[in-house]
């Protein structure tokens, strides 16, 4: 079997920069809170901006949390991030059991 992981919420909480060095990872998920501000503020810009290039050094890819405008994706898209979520992409759908 072949598996991809994902380091969720990176830039956030516990997630760091020394995780990278010792956990085997595909994609690192950008914490929505940067995403949020992306347009607004260039620190959060400046931090998208090195997540993804940290990844792209390590052959790592890069998925942007809560894209909610186009405008957030065409800024990523610029960035070179490989990847978008939110409601921008598509709203949340319920699994259902059974």
């Amino acid at each position: 079997m072949a598996f991809r992981f994902a380091l969720d919420d990176f830039g956030s909480g516990l997630s760091s920069f020394a995780y990278l060095k010792d956990l085997e990872v595909d994609w690192l998920k950008i914490d929505g809170h940067f995403i949020r501000d992306l347009l607004t503020d260039p620190v959060a810009r400046a931090l998208v901006e090195a997540i993804h290039e940290v990844d792209r050094v390590m052959g790592l890819r890069t998925i942007a949390e809560a894209a909610e405008t186009e405008e957030q994706i065409r800024a990523l898209t610029e960035i070179g991030v490989e990847a978008v979520q939110g409601f921008a992409v598509a709203r949340p759908d319920r699994l259902t059991a059974g």
